[in-house]
């Protein structure tokens, strides 16, 4: 039997979604310099909090996943490319805190799970 703590499975997907987002900011970050070239991103804390405000609750957003978007509402430079360094640096800095903050939460609730385990003997 597995004892997991209650969100466990949500904040794992959190931190899965952080690090596809990781990958495709590293994306953007590398073809800064590559004419056309339209920068990524991805929505998935939004689309979570748009199906929470549509009534439906955390047991059944099991069907969201993360989506590789591309911003298309940036404008552009001459060449075509829309990435900013500077805002893609500090994409990758609120994406890492994110990621940090769902690690903590997450290995906060194990622990709490292994104490009361402990001190149930």
């Amino acid at each position: 039997m597995t004892i997991r703590p209650k969100g466990a499975d949500m904040l794992v997907r959190l931190m899965s979604a952080a690090t596809t987002r990781r990958d495709v900011l590293a994306n953007n970050i590398a073809s800064q310099n590559l004419p056309g070239y339209r920068r990524q991103d991805v929505q998935f804390e939004e689309l979570l909090f748009k199906e929470l405000q549509n009534g439906r609750d955390g047991s059944q957003l099991e069907d969201i996943k993360p989506q590789v978007v591309t911003d298309w509402e940036t404008p552009a430079r001459a060449d075509g490319n829309n990435v900013s360094p500077e805002q893609e640096a500090s994409l990758v800095t609120e994406n890492r805190i994110r990621y940090e903050l769902y690690a903590t939460i997450l290995r906060s609730q194990q622990s709490l799970v292994s104490q009361a385990i402990i001190h149930d003997r």
